[in-house]
């Protein structure tokens, strides 16, 4: 029997798991996030080994037996990047083949029918990846703000801070975010927040963006404009990732990851809009299951198999352990 690994590493949170020939997945291992950006190359390499080490007891298959591993790995963005990545997982000790690609492609191989189209991931900010089906490959660059990509929570909320700016000073009519950003900072008033995040003594944390969901669901109009807004931003970045690959006229899968798209419609349906009004034949689709089954499947071919017959054996099966482990 041979035995398959694959290592998601997010900026908060790592996850590895180990699945054998057949699809059956045995080990499920976590660990903290581990982008480079934040935490060093040393830092990498530790919550690798830390989630690799649980899967491994969990299934009891040691590192000799990995017959190929895939890492997709949040900070991982450009070329340069590539030489200390690789040093860092070969700190692990594995004698198989690797690969690392950035963890934007993990939707675009858990989620597509055969590793085909694009992936939008919005998170904690936002990222796309597309690959055509002569293998050319299209990119966001995945920084969000600075770049001017939006739709990830960090956006959402600094999207969702005008709206509490522009009511503070009448632009618009009172809103339900203000009470949100208030409660999110514990700031007294409007004065003491804008004061306060203009000069570093409050700060804005990614999970703000849950309750301006909720808020947008409750009805409130600057919170449903800012859920619009992103939805939009999403579809052009799809928009943009497809005209790379050259599948504009094409039935082109379309992978929605994420914890944002849990807003549902709110978000989903801008979203479609402008990706079917640039590319009326697309095809969106949720990501179903966990985005670390995206590089087990990258490990099996780096190990020469295909793994798409046994993709959604891989999927239900993820889902399992995890949900068990």
């Amino acid at each position: 029997m041979k035995y398959y690994l694959g290592i998601d590493v997010g900026s908060s949170k790592t996850h590895a798991l180990i699945a054998d020939e057949t699809g059956c997945c045995l080990g499920f291992g976590r660990a903290w996030g581990g982008n480079h950006q934040g935490v060093g190359y040393d830092g990498l390499a530790e919550v690798l080994k830390d989630s690799f080490t649980e899967a491994s007891d969990a299934s009891g298959v040691t590192k000799d037996q990995i017959a190929g591993a895939g890492f997709g790995v949040s900070g991982y963005d450009f070329l340069s990047d590539r030489e200390p990545h690789l040093r860092s997982i070969a700190a692990l000790g594995l004698s198989c083949p690797v690969e690392v690609v950035n963890d934007g492609v993990n939707g675009l191989l858990a989620g597509t029918s055969h590793y085909v189209g694009v992936n939008v991931t919005a998170g904690s900010s936002v990222n796309c990846r597309g690959r055509g089906p002569d293998g050319h490959e299209g990119r966001a660059v995945g920084n969000g703000i600075s770049f001017g990509e939006f739709g990830g929570g960090n956006e959402i909320v600094w999207k969702g801070l005008h709206m509490v700016n522009y009511a503070w000073i009448r632009r618009i009519p009172p809103t339900a975010l203000t009470a949100i950003y208030l409660e999110a900072t514990g700031a007294k008033d409007e004065a003491d927040l804008m004061e306060g995040l203009s000069n570093d003594w409050y700060h804005l944390s990614p999970h703000v963006a849950v309750k301006v969901i909720e808020a947008a669901r409750a009805g409130d109009e600057a919170a449903r404009g800012v859920l619009q807004w992103a939805g939009e931003e999403l579809g052009w970045i799809a928009v943009a990732v497809i005209r790379q690959i050259g599948m504009e006229s094409d039935e082109v899968e379309v992978v929605q990851s994420g914890s944002v798209f849990e807003g549902g419609a709110l978000i989903t349906d801008p979203m479609r809009a402008i990706i079917l009004q640039h590319v009326p034949k697309a095809k969106l689709l949720r990501l179903d299951g966990p985005p670390v089954v995206g590089p087990v499947i990258l490990g099996m071919q780096m190990a020469g198999i295909d793994p798409y017959p046994m993709r959604a054996k891989l999927i239900e099966s993820a889902k399992d352990i995890i949900r068990n482990q």
